[in-house]
């Protein structure tokens, strides 16, 4: 699947592009607090956009490890706040927005989202996937063991690319069955994996290739980088760089990160290698 149809756009995914994060909450592992003025907001989507992104994630509940789920109505207002703000400032820019909750996705589309970026696919709102084949925009969908607040106490799987790749398949086969196709699919690095299990599970990525809908990758700045070099979130964007370009050659065609100027710079890199191959 080369590309995908949003907001009556087509996006070009033979070559990969960025997803670009802004978190509107104040509790995110990397950038919590940031984002919470409007003006500073703007600035950034600006500054992401101008840099080459291609899709502005916004979310306004952290999932990072050991997080509480907030108040639903608190999350619904951030993101149809946060949302409204940004089309009108950027009509044409293309939004996900970052939810698991069916009610809280339905209200930021109608509000001019264009993307449904579900950590759970549907495992968290029995509600969700019915409602994303109704709504009928590109559903990004990723597989996490447990709940944010309790995913790390010891995550376990027997092979974790074979597990992975039969979550998915399930789950492609479920939506099909409602005439749903728009599927992208986000093996969800560092919710509920090990560091071995994350790397094992990107070095496996070009697996999922076979199921036919489009990857991304959101490896940015997360502990598998990190915890590996002894070192802080703040710190992670050379390891993030290295991950990247991992990802994007075995298969990603989205990566979600902070930094979208350094991932517009891996794909570049990466897309002119290949063009070099004799």
């Amino acid at each position: 699947m080369s590309d995908f149809k949003v907001n009556g756009k087509n996006i070009d995914l033979s070559t990969a592009i960025v997803m670009g994060i802004l978190n509107v909450t104040d509790d995110s592992f990397y950038d919590g607090g940031k984002y919470l003025s409007a003006n500073i907001m703007l600035a950034k989507v600006e500054q992401m956009l101008s840099e080459g992104g291609s899709i502005i994630d916004i979310g306004a509940q952290s999932s990072r490890p050991g997080a509480k789920a907030i108040d639903s109505q608190l999350e619904k207002e951030r993101l149809v706040s946060a949302i409204s703000c940004v089309k009108q400032h950027f009509p044409s820019v293309i939004i996900s927005v970052d939810t698991y909750r069916a009610e809280t996705a339905k209200a930021c589309v109608e509000v001019g989202a264009d993307i449904i970026n579900d950590i759970s696919a549907g495992n968290f709102d029995d509600k969700m996937l019915d409602v994303v084949a109704d709504l009928n925009v590109p559903y990004i969908m990723m597989h996490m063991q447990g709940t944010p607040e309790y995913m790390q106490n010891n995550p376990t799987y027997s092979n974790i690319n074979t597990q992975v790749f039969s979550f998915f398949k399930q789950k492609i086969e479920t939506l099909k069955t409602k005439n749903f196709e728009k599927i992208i699919i986000d093996p969800g690095f560092g919710f509920g994996k090990t560091l071995e299990h994350n790397y094992e599970l990107l070095s496996g990525l070009h697996e999922l290739k076979k199921l036919g809908s489009p990857i991304l990758a959101g490896l940015s700045r997360k502990s598998m980088i990190y915890k590996l070099l002894d070192s802080n979130p703040t710190k992670a964007l050379n390891g993030t760089t290295a991950v990247n370009v991992i990802a994007l050659l075995n298969g990603a065609s989205i990566l979600r990160v902070h930094d979208v100027k350094e991932a517009i710079e891996c794909i570049k890199i990466v897309n002119f290698a290949k063009s070099c191959k004799k």
